[in-house]
């Protein structure tokens, strides 16, 4: 459940769990079967893990490219999720790719969702060998269109979903605008998330004033401010989305790995010398409090999202 099984989580999330709610009707539909209820378990099977090579797809960061920059251990390949009341299917790209043909994803997000795009479009990549696909990309956008089945992934940087706007005295949050929603709409795939940029302070923060209901203030409790932004989101979903056309999916919350008292090591203060998934289905810590508001927002405010329970994953 540590940091280091980040990627693979999202490998998950981003390939299994859309492979399962898009394309698998079985296991979507059996009842009892909660896929984010379950734990890591060690595979040996070469011929299937790791799922694709990270050295050979073009679209990961530098700083997620762990065995290209020294990592020494590769048994984090070889771990897959295994629910408890269910086996997940192994992902085939190209039957993805067949089942969502002609189809537009879009993934928007943080860096949650930017490891989400990359494993999605390196598991894509391999599965088409490489062949006719093409990359297009700004500072706010990233398309790959898999040419020969008309699909395109995109990834959408945004870190809070609501707006920032520079105003003459200053960048202001604005927790109940979503300009951004206009670029959203059209696509047949959505897949948000939102948390880890709202406690930033200092030089990280990249906002000066929050804005709510046309009053300007210099901060406010960070939670609140994060329920209100996704309740402004949760409306727009409702308001601007067909759910006839269009499937929303929503990235739930990743623990922040900085506290090892949460995983049982107290003292330490990141994980960086983990090098094992912890054992068990649930996180010592507890639920996060993000995660809980962002369960209630969703129950409360919306029926037609799926929320992609990261957290125990994470």
């Amino acid at each position: 459940m540590m940091i280091i099984m980040r990627m693979k989580g999202v490998v998950i999330l981003a390939g299994a769990a859309l492979y399962v709610v898009l394309v698998c009707s079985r296991i979507n539909g059996e009842r009892g079967c909660n896929v984010y209820e379950g734990e890591w378990v060690y595979d040996d099977d070469h011929h299937t893990y790791p799922l694709f090579n990270s050295t050979a797809c073009p679209f990961i960061r530098k700083e997620f490219d762990c065995i290209k920059y020294g990592r020494s251990d590769h048994h984090y390949l070889h771990y897959r999720w295994q629910p408890n009341a269910c086996d997940l299917p192994k992902f085939d790209g190209v039957k993805f790719m067949r089942k969502l043909k002609g189809k537009k994803i879009m993934f928007v997000g943080d860096s949650i969702t930017l490891n989400q795009w990359q494993s999605l479009t390196c598991l894509l990549y391999t599965a088409s060998y490489g062949s006719n696909v093409t990359h297009h990309a700004n500072d706010l956008i990233s398309t790959l269109t898999f040419q020969d089945y008309g699909i395109s992934v995109t990834y959408f940087n945004s870190h809070y979903l609501v707006d920032i706007e520079m105003e003459e005295f200053g960048r202001v949050l604005k927790l109940d605008s979503l300009k951004s929603g206009e670029i959203w709409k059209g696509f047949d795939v959505l897949v948000f998330n939102t948390w880890l940029w709202w406690h930033r302070r200092g030089i990280k923060q990249p906002w000066d004033y929050i804005e709510d209901e046309g009053i300007v203030v210099e901060d406010m409790d960070r939670t609140v401010a994060f329920t209100k932004a996704l309740m402004r989101w949760a409306k727009w979903v409702e308001s601007d989305v067909d759910p006839y056309k269009t499937k929303v999916f929503f990235t739930g919350v990743s623990p922040a790995h900085y506290r090892g008292e949460e995983w049982n090591e107290p003292g330490v203060r990141d994980c960086s010398n983990q090098t094992r998934p912890m054992t068990g289905s649930s996180y010592p810590a507890g639920e996060p409090l993000a995660s809980k508001i962002l369960k209630d927002v969703l129950s409360s405010n919306t029926t037609s999202v799926h929320l992609l329970d990261i957290t125990t994953l994470s």
